[in-house]
């Protein structure tokens, strides 16, 4: 079991609901279910992902977080983890607000950057590291903006939000 799952296992209370978001294979909710008998469904966008989970039993709904989590309603979840994932959303600030929304508790991890090992390969070979954890290159993570983009976007939220008031 990796690192950070054993650690985030601690925090969960037993038989509680929890949502983990950017599940990933299932690995981490297939671990909670059978050790803490916890309820809970993992949110996912990859195919190959989904299929991973549901061979592993574990509740999967197919959603791009970027767009909300509007099908939950307010503290519907004890717990709302996303491991690993939050440096690849486009609108993180909206994430982390959903996510503060549907849960009780939020339980966000992402990758060290600053270990020895990522800074090592940083000064010998002038490039952050890709591996088969992290496959992308920082400038290249999956649904990247281009500037104008994220203005048009900033943009918007501040015109909403105006609106709003």
């Amino acid at each position: 079991m990796r690192k950070d799952f054993e650690l985030i296992q601690h925090w969960i209370k037993p038989q509680s609901r929890v949502l983990d978001l950017a599940c990933g294979d299932g690995a981490l909710l297939n671990q909670l279910t059978t050790s803490l008998n916890v309820q809970g469904y993992g949110l996912e966008i990859n195919p190959e992902n989904i299929q991973a989970c549901i061979t592993k039993g574990v509740n999967v709904i197919e959603q791009n977080l970027d767009h909300g989590l509007k099908n939950f309603g307010d503290n519907t979840f004890d717990t709302v983890i996303m491991t690993q994932a939050l440096q690849v959303m486009r609108f993180p600030h909206l994430v982390l607000e959903e996510m503060l929304r549907v849960g009780k508790e939020c339980i966000v991890t992402f990758p060290n950057f600053g270990h020895w090992r990522c800074r090592t390969h940083l000064t010998l070979r002038g490039k952050m590291p890709v591996s088969k954890f992290m496959p992308y290159t920082w400038y290249d993570t999956p649904k990247r903006l281009s500037r104008n983009q994220y203005q048009r976007v900033i943009y918007t939220h501040l015109q909403i939000a105006r609106n709003d008031q």
